[in-house]
């Protein structure tokens, strides 16, 4: 199997992508349990790419259920070294309208019920995240899609939050209040447990609609989200296609070093069985 360097996630209404060649499909066992689905491996735009229905195919895993953990470390095992993901959002403000993408460069994490670290039994880790998403990245991918057509929007803040339902309206007013741009339920711990594997993590977020805030709109409903995201699926795969053709070989974003530091751990005192289980994280670091 040919190793790859770049990954995606395929969020709500992305499924698969088109085009790609010399396919085979890999399924992937990792110490958390299985990824939502079988990884499909091919060549797009010249380059070996992994990718992965965060739900499953079918949409069948609701965002708590997800196993993050399982989908980072099939990435990281496979040798990806950046992930692009795709996610639909709801807009928080009037000028990202519906059918606009964001390429966000900040979380604000509203979960409550997700693990959210690789790391533990022995091993204490405190990594850098004031800087979730990688600048490189989101900046090839801000480009690529303003050059796709697409109305796109650079940075942002990406208020992660539990659902499976979605904000009330007293809610989405103070995620306003609070200077919030968006809000989604998969960010969240999927950039974090990206930190911690080393992998530059960037987003293609693609707004819906206008969450339940705007008054002069509807509230959300399950038929206005899935109508627009039918309409981005094509245009994010397009610009998936061109972003790969663009990433540059060589790393030089602090994401490819973010463990340098972080481990606090005593090396002498973690336990070997633990160093064992992370060693496909750890073992440059030991």
């Amino acid at each position: 199997m040919s190793e790859v360097r770049i990954g995606v996630i395929g969020g709500s209404g992305v499924y698969n992508i088109e085009g790609l060649t010399d396919v085979e499909s890999v399924a992937v066992k990792t110490p958390f349990g299985d990824p939502s689905d079988v990884f499909t491996i091919g060549t797009l735009s010249g380059k070996r790419v992994a990718f992965l229905p965060r739900h499953g195919r079918g949409h069948t895993i609701n965002p708590t259920e997800l196993n993050s953990r399982a989908n980072i470390w099939g990435f990281k095992s496979l040798g990806v070294e950046r992930i692009i993901a795709v996610s639909a959002v709801g807009s928080l403000k009037e000028e990202i309208a519906p059918l606009h993408m964001v390429i966000p460069d900040q979380i604000f994490d509203r979960t409550k019920s997700r693990v959210n670290t690789f790391f533990g039994e022995g091993l204490v880790v405190h990594a850098s995240f004031a800087e979730p998403f990688c600048s490189v990245l989101s900046d090839v991918l801000h480009r690529v899609a303003a050059v796709e057509g697409a109305i796109v929007h650079k940075g942002g803040t990406y208020i992660c939050m539990e659902g499976p339902l979605f904000s009330t309206k007293a809610e989405s007013r103070i995620y306003r209040q609070w200077g919030a741009d968006i809000i989604g339920m998969t960010a969240l711990p999927e950039a974090k447990l990206a930190r911690e594997a080393e992998v530059c993590y960037a987003m293609l977020a693609t707004s819906t609609d206008y969450d339940c805030w705007h008054e002069s709109e509807e509230p959300v409903t399950v038929e206005m989200v899935v109508g627009n995201l039918r309409k981005n699926a094509d245009l994010s795969k397009r610009i998936i296609k061109s972003v790969v053709a663009k990433i540059p070989e060589a790393r030089d974003c602090p994401c490819a070093t973010a463990l340098q530091y972080a481990i606090q751990s005593d090396k002498k005192l973690i336990p070997e069985k633990t160093k064992k289980k992370y060693e496909l994280l750890i073992k440059k670091y030991m």
